[in-house]
């Protein structure tokens, strides 16, 4: 009996050490990917924040583009009015027809014309008188114009307004190419955000399917040692037991060793028996 307990005893503290340090390899590999776990939920947050310290700077210009927008409108509406107000003095004054930036405008392509393609000499001929009457035209319209002060001066603020609500445009526009890239940063960190939060998603549930078995392991060992324990404890109860067992034998011996003591000092003659008795108790 006390022969199998030991050797079921051996058994599991093979079976015990071998659980503790499974458990103890799987808590490692649980520890590394719990670090890699949160190094990722680190990189995630930062990316996080980053993508919206873009959005703030998209929503910032975006803000400043609705701004030159209303100005450059209310701007174009007012020169609007002016260049209207300058269409009527025109008109009251015999000056319709088309602007001297119209008339400006045909000049320079006729004249680009003339320098770049190969004309027949009456062609040439018909393009250079064109360009003369234009300038004529443009000549006499500027005069009559600059002679009409009221006309001259209202056109000169329209001009000048419109040139203003240019201005506002060309701003709104530096402000929306920033905004759009901001815009595009932003998608392209959130994106990077996903991505990495994923892979920490991976590692946390690699790291709690290798914990769950690293717990199974330390159960394995807790209750291996358990067991070991009760084992010890039915090993001390039957040594107890066999001690007093022997010790009544012990005593049985020692009382036949001293009859055939008194015996051989009567003069008896001793067995063989009797005399690994005596030797037994001591008594020999």
């Amino acid at each position: 009996m006390q022969k199998e307990l030991k050797d079921k005893r051996k058994d599991l503290r093979d079976a015990s050490e071998e659980h503790k340090n499974k458990r103890n390899e799987l808590n490692a590999q649980a520890s590394t990917l719990a670090s890699n776990r949160n190094e990722l939920n680190k990189r995630t947050k930062d990316l996080i924040n980053e993508a919206q310290e873009y959005k703030k700077l998209r929503d910032e210009n975006n803000e400043k583009v609705q701004e030159f927008k209303d100005l450059r409108d209310k701007t174009n509406e007012k020169a609007n009015e002016l260049f209207g107000k300058v269409d009527e003095l025109r008109s009251a004054n015999n000056l319709t027809g088309p602007s001297l930036k119209e008339i400006r405008k045909d000049i320079d392509r006729l004249e680009f014309s003339q320098q770049t393609e190969v004309l027949t000499p009456s062609k040439e001929k018909e393009l250079v008188n064109k360009i003369s009457e234009l300038r004529k035209l443009y000549d006499t319209k500027k005069k009559q114009i600059e002679s009409n002060t009221e006309l001259n001066d209202l056109l000169t603020e329209a001009q000048e307004i419109r040139e203003e609500a240019s201005g506002y445009h060309s701003t709104l526009s530096e402000y929306a190419q920033k905004a759009q890239e901001y815009h595009d940063k932003m998608i392209t960190t959130f994106k990077e955000a996903d991505k990495i939060r994923a892979e920490s998603d991976t590692a946390h549930k690699e790291f709690v399917q290798i914990q769950e078995k690293a717990d199974e392991q330390h159960k394995a060992f807790i209750a291996a040692q358990k067991e070991i324990r009760d084992i010890d404890k039915e090993l001390r109860k039957l040594k107890k037991k066999d001690g007093g067992k022997k010790g009544a034998d012990m005593e049985e011996v020692r009382k036949d060793a001293e009859d055939i003591f008194d015996k051989f000092k009567s003069g008896e003659k001793l067995t063989t028996e009797n005399l690994m008795t005596l030797q037994k108790s001591g008594l020999l």
